[in-house]
């Protein structure tokens, strides 16, 4: 009989207060990537894949509440409660732009081409801005003197050259057509969505709203969107970039990280946080993934425990 390995998460320190946002970028062209959290602490951090820290992004006045890379890993874009958004310069760690708003920005997202910044937050509108004009005004999607949203908006995502989607307190999740800045479609949850990830690999939207996970095609398109009701209410849900066969959640009625089977069934169970789980996200390799808690940490879990990689040494003794 053979014994499973436990699962050993590697614990990434640094943060002082609820770790808010993971995003990891994009395979690099050497098989690496990079990993950036957001932080109550106002200190976005970089890290190695190997979960290695690089360095901390220091220039907000307030909670971050997210932070994500660019394709290529050169920028990052970060929204914080300082009612700042701000576009870093990821080898310097030096803020290139930062762009005023009237409230707190929840959720930043770069364009493939890194051109252009997406925001949104309690302002309940959708700024699109030009980073090669960064003292040019914002234009807003939607109608003008409209908010985009009925709500908070919690995350914006960029998907392909055109398209930008975000989602809301107002359980509407909204896909927008940026050459025009008007709206193309639309899906409304019962319950206010508390997370949307764009899952590039799988070309879907991972989104949470009341104890629903869905998965949603990116672009709206013939393929059905694959929703799933769980026995608790997750916040952040993360899908399987390779295998396309799991996902994992946070949730913030305990301190567990759940990996689930496509179907839905409970598959593990992963104890270590000391507090609430806010955010989790595969690596884009699919070997890893993160979990970030209100106990300020950040942990590493394998995907397939005993196996050698980045700081894992491989099974030792079902170690």
């Amino acid at each position: 009989m053979s014994i499973h390995p436990k699962a050993v998460p590697l614990v990434a320190p640094g943060h002082t207060r609820p770790v808010t946002h993971l995003s990891f970028s994009p395979l690099q062209d050497d098989g690496t990537y990079l990993l950036v959290s957001s932080c109550k602490d106002g200190n976005p951090m970089l890290r190695e894949w190997t979960g290695d820290w690089i360095g901390t992004f220091l220039g907000h006045k307030g909670a971050v509440w997210c932070t994500k890379l660019s394709p290529d890993a050169s920028r990052a874009a970060s929204g914080s409660a300082d009612f700042t958004a701000k576009i870093w310069d990821t080898y310097s760690g030096d803020v290139l732009h930062s762009f005023p708003h009237n409230h707190i920005v929840r959720t930043v997202a770069i364009s493939p081409t890194c051109s252009h910044l997406l925001t949104g937050g309690q302002e309940k509108k959708v700024r699109i801005f030009d980073l090669a004009r960064p003292d040019a005004e914002a234009d807003f999607l939607g109608d003008v003197g409209l908010p985009s949203h009925d709500g908070t908006v919690k995350s914006v995502v960029w998907v392909g050259e055109h398209t930008g989607v975000s989602a809301g307190d107002d359980g509407i999740i909204k896909w927008w057509d940026l050459r025009t800045r008007k709206l193309t479609t639309t899906m409304t949850f019962p319950n206010p969505i508390t997370s949307m990830e764009l899952s590039p690999q799988t070309k879907r939207l991972v989104v949470t709203s009341g104890k629903t996970v869905a998965f949603i095609p990116a672009l709206p398109s013939g393929t059905p969107t694959h929703s799933l009701n769980l026995a608790y209410s997750p916040s952040s849900a993360s899908v399987h970039p390779i295998l396309q066969d799991r996902f994992v959640t946070g949730n913030l009625g305990d301190e567990w990280v759940r990996v689930h089977g496509m179907d839905g069934e409970e598959r593990e169970i992963l104890k270590g946080h000391h507090g609430p789980v806010h955010c989790v996200e595969f690596s884009p390799d699919g070997e890893v993934y993160a979990s970030g808690s209100e106990d300020g940490t950040i942990r590493l879990w394998q995907t397939t425990p005993g196996k050698a990689y980045g700081l894992w040494q491989g099974n030792t003794n079902g170690g």
